[in-house]
């Protein structure tokens, strides 16, 4: 079943600290619900069936609460439902890649927000890997007579498969995470390139760095494959602009000076486009390039790499 998510819950900013994440993956996840937290709770409410209402104000809240003894806790993300001060709900978001974390932690977790905020609790654990879904989803005794949690846990069994490429167009927060753990079905990732491709949205550039930086290498080479075997990988209409006139004018300078220094150009005028900060030792490298073929393969690979050094990992590999 695919997601049929209304537009109803608003979002409201509010300040958060964000500390250093563990893996990329676990970053672009806690990224993109702190961008999109109407997610949250559509996840819980229209996936998992938690009873919510439609239509409520949502605020992400600082996620770390000071306990009386001085033990400082921590959560991803945390958001609160409802009028502030008095919130009638907070929502707690764990992004969990391993069975590392004591599932305990979860229960103390909600008992530090229950006794900050005075409000019900809800944990949402967010598994891209089905075993560990399946490990967060039991019931956790908190060691504590009478209180035993037990979280919302959304595992790959609950996350939708995505082939269909209007449903991902209107649901693209969903799609990434469809991309994330089915994207070795190349229907999921045709399905997301060409909602991607067709957007007006002005977040897409960020969608495709949430899909790549969340999918595992299989997954990132389909998406590579697939995202440069079209005409050209367009984001947005911002990025339409900016990323075929570099790659156009890249081509007709090297064409046109019977050089390697258009393509040399194009690929660090794609690279800057998309945000991407440019050391200058990756500068250099590429600038110094006189391999024509390789200048090309690197003007594809400019579209769709995390960071600038991922330009050069197929190279790397061979030289090793």
């Amino acid at each position: 079943m695919y997601l049929l998510f209304p537009k109803a819950v608003t979002s409201c900013a509010c300040h958060v600290t964000m500390g250093a994440m563990p893996s990329p993956r676990h970053d672009a996840l806690v990224e993109m619900f702190s961008d999109h937290p109407h997610v949250v709770v559509e996840i819980l409410r229209d996936l998992i069936g938690v009873e919510l209402p439609e239509t409520t104000p949502i605020q992400q809240e600082e996620r770390t609460f000071n306990t009386r003894n001085s033990d400082d806790i921590e959560v991803d993300l945390i958001f609160t439902l409802g009028p502030q001060p008095r919130p009638w709900r907070a929502i707690l978001v764990e992004i969990q890649l391993d069975k590392s974390k004591d599932p305990r932690q979860l229960a103390r977790y909600a008992a530090a927000v229950w006794l900050q905020l005075g409000c019900d609790v809800t944990v949402l654990v967010i598994c891209p890997e089905q075993r560990v879904a399946d490990h967060y989803a039991q019931p956790i005794d908190s060691g504590l007579t009478g209180y035993r949690l037990r979280a919302e846990v959304l595992g790959p069994d609950i996350i939708p498969v995505i082939t269909d490429a209007k449903v991902a167009a209107m649901h693209l927060v969903p799609a990434i995470m469809s991309v994330m753990v089915h994207g070795r079905n190349r229907k999921v990732i045709k399905a997301f390139a060409a909602a991607i491709n067709d957007t007006d949205d002005e977040h897409a550039p960020k969608y495709t760095e949430y899909a790549y930086s969340m999918s595992g290498p299989e997954t990132r080479r389909l998406l590579e494959e697939i995202m440069t075997s079209t005409t050209w990988p367009v984001y947005s209409p911002f990025a339409r602009e900016h990323f075929g006139r570099g790659r156009e004018e890249g081509k007709a300078e090297g064409k046109a000076e019977g050089t390697t220094e258009g393509l040399a150009r194009a690929v660090l005028i794609l690279l800057s486009a998309r945000g991407l900060d440019v050391p200058e030792d990756v500068r250099t490298r590429i600038t110094d390039c006189t391999d024509l073929a390789q200048l090309e393969a690197w003007v594809a690979r400019a579209g769709t790499v995390r960071t600038c050094e991922d330009l050069f990992d197929d190279l790397d590999e061979q030289q090793h």
